[in-house]
């Protein structure tokens, strides 16, 4: 708090300028003057400055004052702005504040009443990076880093830096990975990160759009260029101009638009489907797949040509089941998000919840852990969830053609009609779990959170002499 303080002053009349820069010296507070609002912008996003308070004329050259502040506030900048007036307007100070000034002064201006506001801007402005800063520390505790990703895995920092470095780029980004590991996640952070993250973030799932309309979709067409087309239609690549299109799901493109995706890649511009006129588009692509695209351009169902194009920045999300150090940063994230949703009064898992958690193999991967959560969370009535709202009901395992079903990788209980009573759930989780330590004793007792001489004696009187030998 005591350390130099910095103003940016945005004014266009030199000699009031020149005041205010003696006067703040005198006061051991350096000014930068810059007499047009968009070279202060600039300069700010560049980090060649970063002021502790702003102090900009109403009345400027190439926009307004107030039409400044609202540029910052759209650019995420929140460093306090003090407007400088010529009237004592109400409407003029209501739209000020309401655009996000932090205070405004009346010209002519009175100097000590000029540097009291900025003094209490310098305050607020301190407290401000504080509590940032107090919540980034704590959410980084937990594993939730600042920018919405959750992990602290040593393999999730590597895929965050990497993609922090990417991001001020215009090179194509590939991500892959299992389904539900998050591509789509990274795909948005790399687009806040960015210099485009102002414009617009357009997402699409190519396996989810029918052949004959994804093309439509991506490049637009126009009025009449075939049944149905009432209207002229924008794509997603026009809808996403300046900013980033993420194309979900690429391995499942077909190969013409795998052609027509490589031009505009290539020349920059697209044809709207029935148009023969190109539109220039500056758009940065992001794409995601689940598949092995080397291993899909040797089957000959991929350009080589596009998948170079497209793989300039390969990024690779591991499973869940290896970064296991993100399983319970996630469940929290989870069971609060559910919580708050269902007006649950649920705070934390119990121990033996945690454990279960961190002993599953989750092949759905993220997003098979938060659809466990929320159903842990709709089934537990206590502050605490426990390991049995983690039981799976249901009438049977779901398999994948090259699966069987592991007992030691899924806990499966089957009901009729009737609820199934609390002891008969506790039979078969011990079951469960004493096959999964490989039918041993002492690992079994630890793992359930429960001494030996209790196990023992669970085990024969509930689970049975078959399996006390």
């Amino acid at each position: 708090m005591n350390s130099p303080k910095h103003i940016l002053l945005i004014e266009d009349d030199l000699d009031l300028a020149e005041l205010a820069v003696a006067y703040f010296r005198q006061k051991d507070i350096a000014v930068h003057h810059c007499s047009e609002p968009l070279e202060a912008l600039q300069k700010i996003k560049s980090g060649k400055v970063a002021p502790d308070a702003i102090i900009t004329d109403l009345n400027l050259p190439q926009m307004s004052g107030v039409d400044f502040i609202r540029q910052m506030r759209n650019e995420g900048l929140m460093v306090p702005i003090i407007l400088v007036t010529v009237s004592n307007d109400v409407d003029t100070a209501v739209s000020a504040i309401e655009a996000g000034a932090y205070d405004f002064v009346v010209k002519p201006i009175h100097f000590p009443q000029l540097l009291i506001s900025a003094q209490r801007a310098f305050k607020y402005n301190y407290l401000n990076r504080e509590n940032k800063n107090l919540r980034d520390a704590i959410d980084q505790s937990k594993g939730l880093s600042p920018d919405g990703i959750i992990g602290k895995s040593e393999g999730i920092r590597r895929i965050i830096e990497l993609s922090k470095r990417v991001a001020k780029s215009t090179a194509t980004v590939s991500i892959t990975g299992e389904s539900g590991t998050g591509k789509e996640v990274f795909a948005k952070a790399i687009h806040k990160w960015s210099n485009r993250a102002d414009k617009p973030f357009v997402a699409i799932n190519c396996s989810a759009i029918p052949e004959n309309l994804l093309e439509s979709e991506l490049f637009g067409h126009a009025k009449g260029s075939f049944t149905g087309a009432h209207d002229k239609k924008l794509g997603l690549f026009e809808e996403a101009d300046g900013g980033t299109l993420f194309l979900d799901e690429i391995g499942d493109l077909n190969l013409s638009l795998q052609a027509k995706l490589l031009r505009v890649l290539q020349e920059k511009e697209i044809k709207r489907v029935g148009e023969n006129q190109s539109r220039s588009i500056d758009v940065r692509v992001v794409t995601a797949t689940h598949k092995d695209l080397r291993a899909e351009v040797q089957a000959k169902r991929f350009r080589e040509d596009l998948f170079f194009r497209l793989n300039v920045i390969p990024i690779t999300i591991p499973p869940l089941r290896e970064r296991r150090e993100d399983i319970l940063p996630l469940a929290e994230f989870f069971l609060k998000k559910f919580a708050d949703l269902n007006n649950s009064g649920i705070t934390g898992f119990k121990k033996s919840a945690k454990e279960f958690l961190l002993t599953q193999n989750w092949r759905g991967n993220v997003r098979e852990l938060e659809n466990a959560v929320e159903r842990a969370v709709v089934l537990s009535s206590g502050p605490e969830i426990d390991v049995s709202a983690f039981l799976l009901f249901d009438d049977g395992p779901i398999q994948q053609e090259d699966e069987v079903d592991d007992r030691k990788n899924a806990f499966v209980f089957r009901y009729g009609e009737t609820v199934a009573p609390l002891q008969e759930l506790e039979k078969k989780y011990i079951q469960f779990v004493y096959e999964k330590c490989d039918r041993v004793k002492d690992l079994t007792a630890k793992t359930l959170g429960i001494d030996r001489k209790t196990l023992y004696r669970k085990l024969q009187d509930e689970v049975g002499a078959e399996l006390s030998h």
